[in-house]
C-alpha cells in the first residue's frame, strides 16, 4: 500500500531546498486529499506548504491563514486549501468555520495544527512532521498518526 510507502520517509533539507522534498512528497501521495502538518511554531509548516503550492502552479502569495482559518488557491491539482487550525478552541468553533466539509470536499487540502481536528480527518490522512534542526535546516517526515 503506498501509505506504508511513504510512512517513515525522513529527509533533513535546507530551507532553499525544499521545494525538491514537497515535489517528492506531492508524487508520493498520489490521490490523497488531506494533508495534515505537525510541529512547534517555527519548524516550517507554512513554508513547507508554500513549497507545495509552488510546486502545483499556485500564482497567487500562499500565506498561514491564521485569521481566516481557511485560504483556496488555484493549482494544477484544481482548488487547494490551505487551512490553519491554530487559533480554534473545539469542535463547535471546526464546524462553523466549515473544516469539515473542505476535508471532505475532494479538495486538496493542506492543514496547519490538525490536533484539534484530529477526530474529523480521514483514514488516509498523510501526516508530516516538521521540526527545525537550526536556522536554515528542517527534519521532514511522513509518519503515522
Amino acid at each position: 500500500m503506498a501509505t506504508n510507502y511513504i510512512c517513515g520517509m525522513e529527509r533533513i533539507v535546507a530551507l532553499d531546498k525544499i521545494e525538491g522534498v514537497a515535489r517528492e512528497v506531492l508524487g508520493i501521495i498520489g490521490k490523497k486529499t488531506v494533508i495534515a502538518f505537525h510541529g512547534l511554531m517555527g519548524s516550517g509548516k507554512t513554508t513547507f506548504i508554500r513549497a507545495m503550492c509552488q510546486v502545483l502552479g499556485v500564482k497567487d502569495a500562499v500565506s498561514s491563514p491564521t485569521y481566516s482559518i481557511i485560504n483556496e488557491y488555484k493549482g494544477s491539482r484544481g482548488n487547494i486549501l490551505h487551512i490553519d487550525l491554530y487559533r480554534l478552541k473545539n469542535n463547535e468553533e471546526l464546524m462553523r468555520a466549515g473544516v469539515e466539509d473542505s476535508l471532505y470536499s475532494g479538495n486538496l487540502c493542506l492543514v496547519e495544527w490538525p490536533e484539534l481536528a484530529f477526530s474529523l480527518l480521514p483514514d488516509d490522512t498523510v501526516h508530516i512532521y516538521l521540526e527545525a534542526i537550526d536556522e536554515s535546516t528542517r527534519r521532514i517526515r511522513i509518519g503515522d498518526n
